[in-house]
């Protein structure tokens, strides 16, 4: 995966809304990035995933994995509201919200994306059914569309109930350190780190991960559990298939802004990674281990 520059540079430097320099120094910077960021392992080489992915895990590797991923869910919610709080700007707060509400099942307004159409109330917070776009300005609440209760019906079908799954004791130490370090980095008091940490997740979640899950997960709902829910992982799939295509548009937007920071954002960036990878890594690791146990 690799970075561009996008024509909007080019022509924001013909309209002189930038100078020439500043143009030459941005471009350099993205080289920066992509020297510095997106060669990090967790987004060119995830063993666990690129595993996963073939459909060899069995039931028992699957339940880990669901207990694992819904800690990381839910803790998110934590992360997500301290950038709310250290949001460096009305927009910045806004946009955070937007994810931090969706996450806790307000569906996205869209036009022409009418809830009262669907007839099967209990459906309307299906993921299968609720939009990737539009805002949670205007949206309704729905107590099933929160990404939480996906995971939960997921693992109802797997024996876990509502207290096997998301809380911070059910997690492994390497699960809690990757949760630790978003509320640490991605919810940042400085903005600059913050706003690191962020675009590093956004490309590891462009990557293809959610893909490689979604393979295996089919794979094993296929062989052994019919009635397995995928809807959470092919969701998340559709939704950041979207948000690709945005993160070079929000990084340019920063960039030319007076308080940007090349080094606290690279550091925001490198740290928040370390922190995705120690998540799989330990995921890895477990299932190594239990194929010797």
């Amino acid at each position: 995966m690799v970075l561009n520059v996008s024509d909007r540079i080019a022509e924001m430097t013909r309209a002189g809304k930038i100078s020439d320099d500043d143009a030459s120094r941005f471009s350099r910077f993205v080289e920066t990035c992509n020297r510095e960021l997106m060669t990090h392992p967790v987004i060119t080489d995830n063993k666990y995933c690129a595993w996963f992915a073939t459909g060899e895990a069995n039931r028992e590797l699957i339940r880990h994995f669901v207990v694992q991923f819904s800690v990381f869910s839910n803790l998110f919610l934590l992360a997500q509201l301290m950038k709310v709080i250290n949001a460096g700007s009305l927009e910045g707060m806004r946009a955070s919200k937007e994810i931090l509400a969706n996450e806790l099942g307000v569906i996205f307004n869209k036009q022409g994306n009418k809830l009262e159409d669907v007839t099967d109330t209990d459906r309307e917070g299906d993921p299968d059914i609720v939009t990737i776009e539009g805002s949670v300005d205007g949206g309704t609440f729905r107590f099933r569309a929160a990404h939480f209760e996906w995971l939960l019906q997921m693992g109802e079908t797997l024996g876990l109930g509502f207290n096997d799954l998301g809380k911070r004791r059910h997690g492994t130490p390497a699960t809690l350190f990757f949760c630790d370090q978003l509320s640490a980095i991605y919810g940042n008091e400085d903005a600059n780190i913050a706003e690191g940490a962020s675009f590093a997740v956004e490309n590891w979640a462009a990557a293809g991960f959610w893909k490689q899950l979604v393979a295996g997960l089919d794979a094993f709902k296929q062989a052994e559990q019919s009635d397995l829910p995928l809807a959470f992982f092919t969701w998340h799939d559709r939704i950041e298939d979207q948000h690709a295509g945005h993160v070079m548009d929000e990084l340019e937007e920063l960039y030319f802004t007076p308080e940007f920071d090349e080094e606290k954002f690279l550091k925001g960036g490198r740290e928040m990674l370390d922190g995705v990878e120690a998540f799989w890594t330990g995921l890895n690791e477990h299932r190594i281990a239990a194929a010797y146990a």
